[in-house]
This record gives structure tokens, C-alpha cells and sequence, in this order.
């Protein structure tokens, strides 16, 4: 199915539930699982580190550095199934990316709190592509300032294979989150491909 654009003032945000089939999304989620190099971080939040609510991973092309929340991610190599999925979600998008953040949400109390993806690395009006595989979880957004954009948070519930597009203006004006979960869930993998504008001028080792 083609990407629908959400009706969101001061955005632009485009979803497609099904972009990967279901056995597809959950074969490569396991693949994912048991292939990638996990890390659980410690970032700084309020003046003190904390060990991240999930695992990551950071992989690209070899100049694309990325620093958010006090750390600063060297790109692991491309592995084959995740050069595979970049050339499709840069096919359905129109964007190029040269890199990916993965995000392994192990159970409901693993979660993501109200952030932006406005790094300067990623330019001005990034375009963010969030892939999601296995368990369903909840997107939350909300406008930055409610007296600019006086609009309601707004959750969506990502089913595996569903592909999240925020591009142009979104992330000056509007955060995103994933929270916390008391139901009983499977674990949920997230992609958020990106382009590091420095390193886009860099030949791909």
C-alpha cells in the first residue's frame, strides 16, 4: 500500500501499516535479534547518567557519526539484510539515508520518552523513516509549544511491517514518544533510517 499522509498541522507524516507482509517483518525481526551487536547505553538526563529503557544499535556508512543526549555513535558496517531493507524505504520514501538507528524494545517497561530528532547533524527538515517489527506498541506525538499549535497528543499503534514517515517541518514543531506499557507485550524492534548530512558528502566505505 502507498503511504498515506496524517492530517497533523505544521507537519508531514506519512504512514503505511503494511509495508512489510507479517511472516516477512517477523523473520527479519528474528534475524535482526540474533544478528546485531545490542547495547544498552548510559546517557546524561538532568546531570546524571542513566542506563537507556532498550537496546541499540547504530549502523551506516562509515563517516556517519551521530551524537544525541551525550553520546557520540561510530556506525557499525551495513549488514546485508539492512542494506536490503534501506534500499526499499528509500524506494517508498524518495529519500536517501546513510545510516540507521535501531531501537529493541524487549518488553512493555522498555520505552523511548518526548524527544525530536533535530540533531544538527540531521539538517534542517530531516526526513525520519521508522520501520517497526514485531510487537504492536504505541506512538505517541504532541506539539512542542500547545499555544502555537493548539492540538491534541495524538497515538498511533504501529503494527509489525508498518513503515512511519516524518519529514519536512515535523520535527520543529511536534515530539514523539514511545511509553511505557503495563499490558503483557512481545518484543518490538524499531529502524528510524536517517541521512547525517555531513557524512552524505563522503563516499560510502
Amino acid at each position: 500500500m502507498p503511504l498515506t499522509l496524517l492530517p497533523l498541522p505544521h507537519a508531514e507524516i506519512w504512514l503505511d501499516e503494511h509495508f512489510l507482509p507479517l511472516e516477512a517483518a517477523s523473520m527479519l525481526l528474528h534475524e535482526l535479534e540474533q544478528t546485531i551487536r545490542w547495547r544498552q547505553e548510559a546517557i546524561r538526563l538532568y546531570g546524571r547518567e542513566v542506563l537507556q529503557p532498550r537496546l541499540t544499535a547504530w549502523h551506516g556508512d562509515s563517516a556517519a557519526t551521530y551524537r544525541y543526549s551525550g553520546l557520540q555513535l561510530t556506525p557499525q558496517p551495513w549488514t546485508p539484510a539492512l542494506q536490503e531493507l534501506r534500499k526499499q524505504v528509500e524506494t517508498a520514501t524518495g529519500a536517501a539515508f546513510n545510516s540507521v538507528l535501531l531501537n529493541l524494545y524487549r518488553y512493555g517497561q522498555d520505552s523511548m520518552g518526548w524527544h525530536a530528532d533535530d540533531e544538527p547533524e540531521l539538517g534542517p527538515a530531516p526526513v525520519i523513516a521508522s520501520l517497526s517489527l514485531g510487537a504492536t506498541r504505541r506512538f505517541r506525538l504532541r506539539p512542542r509549544d500547545a499555544r502555537e499549535i493548539p492540538h491534541a497528543p495524538l497515538s498511533l499503534d504501529l503494527p509489525s511491517g508498518s513503515l512511519l514517515v516524518m519529514r519536512g517541518p515535523t520535527q520543529q514543531h511536534w515530539l514523539h514518544a514511545v511509553p511505557k506499557t503495563a499490558r503483557p507485550t512481545d518484543a518490538r524492534l524499531n529502524l528510524t533510517f536517517r541521512l547525517i548530512v555531513d557524512a552524505a558528502q563522503t563516499p560510502a566505505v
